[in-house]
């Protein structure tokens, strides 16, 4: 990836609905060169995809945490993702190092909704025990440039 793509990739993560010329415009080159190199991106899986960010309030959900997760035994990721994937409310999940084997990121309408989360994340006879911390604000995010 050369400069002028780590420049494209900046203004997508700033704006991603702007059109190829707006792009062209902000990074120096034309339409029809971003839009090149944008799909080149793409097939060379260094742009994954394309989303919108929306507020977790706006879907219900004011209140999350990150639950630390740890396991009786060795657990592979791939079981891990397939033991937490189908909880609507788990919204990320990290293998993590230090003595939880996965961090797992938790988004819910309410406490009472983050407490029975946990319970059904407990609820896999391989899990030891959990650890959570609640978020009180969010202070500051970045988008990954």
């Amino acid at each position: 990836m050369d400069e002028p793509d780590r420049r494209i990739l900046a203004h997508l993560l700033r704006q991603a609905r702007a059109s190829f010329q707006e792009i062209g415009a902000g990074v120096g080159l034309s339409a029809p060169a971003v839009k090149r190199r944008v799909d080149k991106m793409v097939a060379a899986g260094q742009i994954t995809g394309f989303t919108a960010l929306v507020n977790p309030a706006a879907l219900g959900w004011r209140t999350e945490a990150y639950v630390e997760v740890y396991y009786r035994d060795n657990i592979s990721p791939a079981e891990l993702r397939r033991g937490l994937e189908p909880i609507p409310q788990v919204v990320g999940v990290w293998t993590i190092a230090g003595e939880a084997d996965a961090l797992v990121h938790v988004m819910a309408t309410d406490m009472a909704e983050i407490e029975s989360t946990v319970e059904r994340i407990r609820e896999n006879t391989r899990v030891g025990r959990t650890r959570s911390s609640i978020v009180m604000s969010r202070l500051l995010e970045r988008p990954r440039t």
